[in-house]
């Protein structure tokens, strides 16, 4: 059962990847657009991989409901602040030098403040998890799973929408973006 929280958990660091393209062309203003960007969403995306691998390390069977419950708790308060920062860091950054950018920078950051809001919740869920009723505590974090699963299988078009073309161009370019998108493809094996 735990391992079902686990994969699904793994799904997470789906969505920074999106936040990394790849390409050739010069732009200055949307380069420079792409590394604010960029180095902003680095150290967000080394706290949802390790969000990631605390969660797994104590889904292993023989944690205690108490220790799942607050390594959950921890890593998806430690998500939705890393996913309202990232949105913080796009909404600063202004809307990318390209056609409809203001459009795709609204929508994305959007996005990022509706996923931390919904890892905040998967938080309050786990807080309220009943561990002294094994039962019913394994039953409350398939419940978990499954919304997991859900999040980490929506929400990534706005963000898709914003680093294609030029953006995602220019995001390659950065080695910000591109330590962020290692880090974060580490964590999918």
């Amino acid at each position: 059962m735990n391992k079902k929280l686990a994969a699904a958990l793994s799904g997470g660091a789906v969505l920074v990847l999106a936040l990394s393209g790849c390409g050739g062309d010069d732009n200055e203003k949307l380069d420079a657009w792409a590394k604010q960007v960029c180095d902003a969403v680095q150290p967000q995306a080394k706290k949802i991989t390790t969000a990631n691998a605390a969660i797994q390390k104590e889904t292993s069977d023989n944690s205690t409901p108490e220790d799942v419950q607050k390594a959950d708790a921890q890593a998806f308060q430690d998500m939705s602040d890393a996913y309202k920062a990232i949105g913080a860091a796009v909404q600063k950054a202004g809307a990318p030098d390209v056609e409809n950018g203001e459009k795709k920078q609204q929508n994305a950051v959007k996005e990022l403040n509706s996923i931390s809001s919904s890892y905040a919740s998967l938080k309050k869920q786990v807080d309220a998890l009943d561990t002294k009723d094994q039962a019913k505590f394994a039953d409350g974090l398939k419940n978990i799973a499954t919304e997991l699963d859900k999040l980490s299988k929506s929400g990534s078009d706005a963000l898709k929408e914003l680093e294609e073309g030029d953006v995602g161009t220019a995001m390659a370019k950065q080695a910000s973006c591109k330590s962020a998108s290692a880090s974060a493809s580490a964590t999918k094996s």
